[in-house]
């Protein structure tokens, strides 16, 4: 199980080739939809890319396998392509982590080794996700609201976001329209998406019917 397939005497053969290709995009699959179970939010993008970076990684691997030279311009191509993807956020950074690690191990012939950190790092991930500490933290929203100037902000919505949130906080406020509205911005979890709507005709009857915006909020302080 930990010994390679490609035999040093012989070199690489077709054969080899295509069974570690194979090997390779099954398990960056099997990444892909680790990924997608453990995100409720996955892209669609990232898990494409889970599923093609192993076998990239292996071919690379494949050819450059016993030139030193080569290996590092290879290292350099890496490093230049970092600089034109998107951030993710870290828990992102894992799974790419994981199909490089994948594309390492059968791009050297070993197989074995390569269904091994996939189960594991499976196996792991998905106890995590039990976990309520490491678990998926459920999806924030930024609530944009205009109040008149004669409102009170910091009171005048707080039992209605202790009715329908589970956590809550103002993260601004700015007049608007010649200082006669204020803009308020809060980030919060609500206790149950299904009940939206009706959490948001309560501020609107509250603010007078003046405008009210809920969107997801961004995960930018995750970013690595």
């Amino acid at each position: 199980m930990f010994s390679t397939i490609i035999d040093a005497s012989v070199g690489l053969t077709a054969q080899s080739a295509i069974l570690c290709t194979l090997t390779s995009a099954g398990l960056g699959l099997l990444a892909a939809l680790l990924y997608r179970l453990n995100n409720p939010r996955a892209s669609k993008n990232l898990m494409v890319s889970l599923v093609v970076l192993p076998i990239l990684v292996q071919a690379v691997i494949m050819l450059v396998n016993g030139s030193i030279g080569a290996g590092i311009a290879v290292m350099g191509a890496f490093n230049l392509g970092r600089f034109r993807s998107a951030p993710g956020t870290s828990r992102e950074l894992c799974y790419v982590f994981l199909a490089m690690g994948i594309g390492l191990a059968t791009g050297m012939g070993y197989l074995g080794f390569a269904l091994i950190i996939t189960a594991a790092a499976g196996i792991v991930l998905g106890l995590l996700g039990f976990i309520p500490a490491f678990g998926v933290v459920r999806t924030a929203k930024l609530l944009k609201v205009l109040i008149p100037e004669d409102l009170d902000y910091m009171t005048c919505f707080k039992d209605l976001f202790s009715e329908y949130t589970s956590s809550s906080r103002l993260i601004m406020s700015k007049t608007v329209s010649m200082g006669t509205l204020y803009e308020l911005r809060y980030e919060l979890v609500l206790k149950d998406a299904s009940r939206e709507k009706e959490f948001l005709d309560k501020i609107r009857a509250r603010n007078g019917n003046l405008t009210v915006m809920c969107s997801i909020m961004t995960d930018n302080h995750e970013e690595m």
